[in-house]
């Protein structure tokens, strides 16, 4: 192995994108923020887009910033993609997951092709915007009919910093066209659905080297492209300080993605009716989990709030009676944008509950709600799986967030280790490292070098378990799972 090396992660989230730059070595292993930029969707014409070339000139300003780096690995969020004419040329802004052109879409094709027949192919969750239901939305557009091919959006990027086309694996398995037992494109199921199966590049996995970052672009020395766990939630994992097998984890964002790691999918019909979804993870791993929408409601109650101390307002809200007000944070309503504390007090008139008041009762609503939904997804993961955890793993930017650390391991009945709040990054850049030779070993070596790294916090569950059954059948729900069945 190679002493040190200096490596660059692009990790681009539904709000900002930002490039870090990661030394790692034997027993080391450093982070330090290079650039930070904004992702601001954009409406035109009563469509909300991405605006990917904004994005694109903080991935490239990032990249200069960060000096001279062996290479670059780019991360994102799922299912969202570019469609490319026979030139190479990008044909219009990509559409956002968000957008309501997908409302009815998934019904329509599900009762075309089958339930049980998409979940035992692809092993995927319904989610109104998956990859699959965006195509068919799509279907007899322009963009479409001229597309020669389509990239998700690290793949895109990916090829603009290199020219080389391609589709990273554990991305591609959000997109409900990859088989994951063959782990390979779902072609029969894309016929039969109207996609034509040579719009998607070929698959490569994590750790693949695509090749040198285009001369023309001018950064620092010469970096190569390293594919990493190109879904965001796939390098988290990977940045999840696990030792051993039995954990959960909760990487704890604008989503919760809450699961465990698995060697095989689980592709039964309570894992569908339940609504988990199985998604390829690192060193042929699945990521069995469930999406939760997370802190989603909590940024959309403070943009709608204005200038507000959110730290003033956490510690306010820890003051607040517990279960007073509950609601499932997976309703539908809450997706798009918009007043998220008006439809929060909708929604608990609409099932009984006590309308919150303040924001202080509102964020309280908030957390306790994510907690039980932290709960309800950390018990079907281990009942549906046949794994037993016996500690939960909170990473990303909800690690933070010490009420909702204390609240789920209270509502677990299960200890919480939060941190380490860059798990995205971290994943992104040890993958890089372990091609570059910088680092050896399989995902538990790289997660005890995280260990032995890694500011970590551990929360100790408290309370009544009585209280939190009581707050759980309150909730009721279950989100996706209970309409989608």
């Amino acid at each position: 192995m190679s002493a040190v090396v200096d490596v660059a992660a692009v990790d681009l989230g539904a709000s900002s994108g930002r490039v870090m730059v990661g030394r790692v070595g034997p027993g080391r292993v450093a982070l330090t923020e290079a650039h930070r930029f904004p992702n601001v969707p954009v409406r035109v014409g009563g469509t909300l887009h991405w605006d990917i070339l904004r994005l694109w000139q903080g991935v490239v300003a990032g990249l200069r910033a960060a000096g001279p780096v062996t290479s670059v690995g780019v991360d994102s969020w799922a299912v969202d993609y570019g469609l490319l004419d026979a030139t190479g040329a990008l044909l219009g802004n990509p559409v956002h997951y968000r957008d309501a052109r997908t409302d009815g879409v998934a019904e329509r094709v599900e009762e075309h092709l089958g339930r049980e027949r998409l979940y035992a192919t692809t092993g995927l969750q319904r989610l109104p915007f998956n990859t699959l239901y965006q195509l068919v939305a799509a279907a007899g557009t322009p963009q479409l009919a001229t597309a020669d091919r389509l990239l998700l959006i690290p793949d895109l990027i990916t090829y603009w910093l290199t020219g080389r086309l391609g589709a990273e694996v554990t991305n591609a398995s959000t997109t409900q066209l990859y088989d994951l037992r063959r782990r390979a494109w779902a072609t029969d199921l894309m016929a039969e659905a109207g996609v034509p199966a040579g719009l998607l590049p070929p698959l490569h996995p994590p750790g693949t080297r695509i090749g040198p970052v285009r001369p023309d672009l001018g950064l620092p020395g010469t970096p190569e492209v390293v594919a990493v766990g190109s879904h965001d939630t796939a390098s988290a994992v990977v940045g999840v300080p696990a030792a051993g097998e039995r954990f959960a984890y909760v990487s704890c964002g604008t989503w919760s993605l809450v699961g465990v790691e698995l060697d095989a999918p689980v592709l039964t019909e309570a894992s569908r009716r339940a609504n988990f979804t199985n998604e390829a993870g690192v060193d042929g791993t699945v990521r069995y989990l469930r999406n939760v929408m997370g802190l989603w409601l909590l940024q959309e109650s403070v943009r709608t709030w204005g200038d507000v101390d959110l730290p003033a307002l956490l510690r306010q809200a820890a003051e607040q009676p517990a279960f007073r007000s509950v609601v499932d944070p997976d309703d539908p309503v809450f997706l798009p944008p918009g007043d998220m504390p008006a439809r929060i007090a909708d929604a608990c008139r609409r099932v009984g509950e006590p309308v919150p008041d303040t924001p202080a009762a509102t964020v309280r609503c908030v957390l306790d709600s994510l907690a039980l939904a932290h709960r309800r997804a950390v018990r079907q993961a281990q009942e549906l799986s046949g794994r037993s955890v016996d500690v939960v793993h909170v990473v990303g930017g909800g690690a933070r967030n010490e009420l909702l650390c204390q609240l789920t391991a209270d509502a677990c009945g299960l200890p919480v280790v939060a941190g380490p709040v860059e798990a995205t990054a971290l994943g992104n850049i040890l993958v890089q490292a372990r091609a570059a030779g910088a680092v050896g070993g399989d995902l538990a070596a790289l997660r005890g070098l995280l260990r032995a790294t890694q500011r970590l916090v551990r929360y100790e569950p408290r309370g009544d378990q009585a209280a939190w059954r009581a707050a759980q059948e309150r909730m009721g729900g279950g989100g996706c799972a209970s309409r989608c069945s």
